[in-house]
């Protein structure tokens, strides 16, 4: 496997070998850089830009960026857009990688004072030992995750091969005969906003997502396999979380207007090229748009503009709107639901994610599906509103020493309550590194079947973690009424 460039857009925190305090951004952002902290936290905290190989940007806590005051000399952060002035470089030290020096853009290297004054008047031919004034220990605490982060770090030589790689070895023709064998008849596909400039698309990212769709629609229809396109990373990020391909943990979708119409040429895009093949079978507009950076106004009138395109483009599609995760109203969307043809909500449940789950016995979280989870459900699940789907859910709980009878049961309570969902349910994921998260792995080995009904499964993701995929697997009704919106019946790792 080709390394990854080090420090590629990782959080990052910055301690002076000599002052032993950490740099800082006093309030945040718009103001000097010091150091001068003891415990470091988000105004100590420092989102790695990368340029090149070794220069940067560096974002602080309230989006601006470090850059070079009008003397030439003081670094503050100030700047909401980087140019020249505002791009550093990071050179590692001969023996340790940890330990760095800081070039500026007049070229000289950051050093710390003996009152935590940052300037950058260094010559940089310290020692590299504790006494060095111009010696930084850098701490990363996140890593490389998602698209964006991945072929970023990997560079524009070695990512095109990294990613040809996966998606010729990750998802293959097999898979979908796998999933025809027990018992699901689609698969849920999670694609960036990107695909739609392949197969060039903006750096960092490199092409073949494309293709790579392409090749999930030919043999979903050699298996008879129905096929949903999800957008998962929408440009500028709708959640901020690695599987949004957001580039430093900022939360940016849907700011402006031309942001918004951006994002429907993508769902134009992705509608018009496959609406006239036999596999299509829904768009879901966007995946997990996370309130409050997400209002429902903006959501609204994107939901509104994407249904348009899709319907432009055809008139069978079924048009998925995913709920806002966080502080909203579940029933919020209904209202602008009820008014199209072949609408269907989304929603995602996990026993995850929050300190509660982790204090629930195996019983507790059992209940919690049969009781608050179906309640939620059938609340959401009426005759006359749009069709609801339980977009995501897995095997996976808090609860640890479980053993395989516990799994089989916890499967067994949630498809028993999703079944409630007229438009179906999906398991995140066919494909995943972690056991109880893989579909594929459950099913291999006895804690789930599925043969006694009708399944959808997700495929070839072009933004999940590096080197696999997400996918999600889910049931749908044994017939839906056409786009009448009646069902006769129905930060993943």
């Amino acid at each position: 496997m080709p390394k990854l460039y080090e420090n590629s857009e990782q959080n990052q925190q910055l301690l002076p070998s000599e002052a032993s305090k950490y740099l800082c951004v006093e309030a945040g952002g718009g103001e000097n850089i010091a150091a001068n902290r003891t415990d470091p936290s988000g105004w100590e905290t420092f989102k790695l830009w990368r340029i090149t190989e070794n220069t940067f940007h560096l974002r602080v806590f309230h989006k601006q960026f470090m850059g070079l005051t009008g003397n030439g000399i003081d670094i503050v952060a100030v700047a909401k857009t980087p140019c020249e002035s505002e791009t550093f470089e990071i050179v590692k030290g001969p023996r340790n990688s940890s330990r760095v020096r800081i070039k500026a853009p007049n070229g000289s290297f950051l050093q710390v004072n003996a009152e935590g004054r940052v300037t950058a008047d260094s010559r940089g031919d310290g020692n590299w030992g504790d006494n060095d004034p111009s010696l930084f220990v850098i701490t990363i605490f996140e890593g490389p995750l998602g698209e964006f982060q991945v072929t970023n770090g990997y560079g524009p030589v070695l990512a095109p091969q990294v990613m040809q790689e996966h998606w010729s070895t990750f998802i293959v023709e097999n898979d979908f005969k796998f999933i025809s064998r027990n018992g699901l008849n689609a698969v849920r596909i999670p694609v960036g906003w990107w695909i739609a400039s392949d197969p060039t698309p903006p750096l960092p990212y490199v092409g073949g997502s494309l293709q790579a769709l392409d090749n999930a629609f030919l043999w979903a229809q050699n298996y008879g396999i129905k096929v949903i396109i999800v957008l998962h990373a929408a440009p500028g990020s709708q959640n901020g979380w690695h599987h949004s391909s957001t580039r430093d943990g900022s939360q940016e979708w849907g700011l402006s207007d031309e942001n918004i119409q951006q994002t429907v040429g993508v769902i134009d895009f992705l509608s018009a090229r496959y609406a006239e093949n036999p596999s299509l079978y829904a768009v879901e507009l966007i995946n997990e748009p996370l309130s409050p950076g997400v209002s429902l106004d903006i959501l609204t009138k994107y939901y509104r503009e994407g249904y348009n395109a899709v319907r432009n483009r055809s008139s069978t599609a079924y048009v998925i709107m995913a709920n806002r995760l966080g502080p909203a109203d579940p029933n919020e969307l209904f209202p602008l639901a009820r008014e199209f043809t072949g609408s269907v909500i989304d929603v995602h449940y996990y026993n995850l994610y929050t300190d509660s789950f982790k204090r629930m016995s195996i019983q507790q979280n059992m209940d919690f599906v049969h009781t608050d989870l179906s309640t939620r459900l059938s609340q959401l699940t009426s005759s006359n509103g749009p069709l609801t789907f339980v977009g995501e859910w897995t095997a996976e709980w808090e609860f640890r020493g479980a053993t395989k009878l516990d799994y089989q049961k916890f499967a067994k309570a949630q498809l028993k309550v999703y079944e409630q969902a007229s438009f179906g349910w999906a398991y995140w994921s066919l494909k995943n590194v972690h056991n109880n998260w893989s579909l594929e792995w459950m099913i291999n080995e006895g804690y789930i079947s599925l043969k006694s009904g009708s399944y959808f499964c997700d495929v070839v993701s072009s933004v999940m973690r590096f080197l696999w995929q997400l996918w999600s697997c889910f049931r749908r009704p044994a017939k839906v009424d056409g786009l009448d919106g009646q069902a006769t019946n129905p930060s993943r790792p």
